[in-house]
């Protein structure tokens, strides 16, 4: 009888750790489907927001030709694609400069007559990201590589979009080679990056000698048809704050683009604004 309790109360033990045991089992599995299903609300909403897609842009080249030891604004990153409002309106130039305060730290993205305008004097804010070069964007380059691959030539998107955080680590590691002084003249400082706003990107080998080449003239002649327009041209540099650089294109639309290519003007002549940074 002293055996047969003895049994029978191991088997009622055996019970409770296997109930205990299912119970916890079935906890971890609820518990793991709410954060399956949090996450997944969180995706949504940036779906939405967003409209991410990923596709190559570089047209089957490697970005490791990009030069390390050229001086220039630019590091070789993974490029995708994303979709979100740009704003983009035809406009006049602007006769008097804009009552705009420059604030070191924006809440939100300066816009001029519909424009964005990213330069030394305009921030973005640090939390600004796009994640990728608009979608508008990779389709007007489609177009022009397109067309430039008719004409026998290859042109190809070295770097696109950069993020607050790549900028940063870029523009210190030329401060640190170069001192501030010469850096500032072809990198940006973090948040004063035009690679931030996803309406940007760097062409080809990302080198002074890209303006000699058949792909460098030929966008320099047919970028505005696209929406672009070489953000600092040659001549220019007291007027954008960078040295020239042939191979750096902004979007801005068709139709400003082509004015500023017919007039000569960029965009801080354009808009009679400065590119100048508040302090060091």
């Amino acid at each position: 009888m002293k055996k047969y309790k003895s049994v029978k109360k191991k088997r009622e033990q055996m019970r409770k750790i296997q109930i205990i045991a299912v119970i916890v089992v079935a906890l971890i599995f609820i518990i793991s489907v709410i954060i399956l299903l949090i996450r997944k609300f969180d995706l949504t909403e940036d779906s939405d927001s967003s409209n991410l897609l990923v596709e190559p842009v570089n047209a089957g080249k490697n970005e490791s030709t990009t030069k390390e030891s050229s001086i220039s604004e630019t590091e070789a990153e993974t490029t995708t694609i994303t979709t979100f409002d740009t704003i983009i309106s035809e406009t006049q130039p602007v006769i008097e400069t804009p009552v705009v305060t420059i604030d070191d730290e924006p809440k939100e993205p300066t816009f001029i007559n519909g424009v964005l305008i990213v330069n030394k004097s305009y921030k973005l804010p640090k939390d600004y990201n796009p994640g990728s070069l608009d979608e508008t964007v990779v389709n007007a380059f489609y177009q022009m590589q397109e067309d430039a691959k008719a004409e026998g030539l290859n042109i190809w998107i070295a770097s696109g979009f950069r993020s607050y955080e790549d900028q940063d680590r870029i523009y210190n590691k030329y401060v640190a080679r170069e001192g501030q002084e010469v850096a500032d003249t072809f990198s940006a400082r973090p948040g004063y990056s035009e690679h931030q706003t996803g309406l940007a990107f760097d062409l080809n080998t990302i080198d002074d000698s890209f303006a000699d080449t058949r792909e460098g003239t030929w966008v320099a002649e047919n970028a505005h048809k696209y929406g672009f327009i070489i953000r600092y041209p040659k001549g220019k540099e007291s007027i954008t704050g960078y040295k020239y650089e042939p191979w750096h294109l902004r979007y801005v639309g068709t139709m400003l683009a082509t004015e500023l290519y017919n007039s000569g003007l960029t965009l801080e002549e354009y808009f009679n604004i400065k590119s100048v940074y508040k302090s060091n």
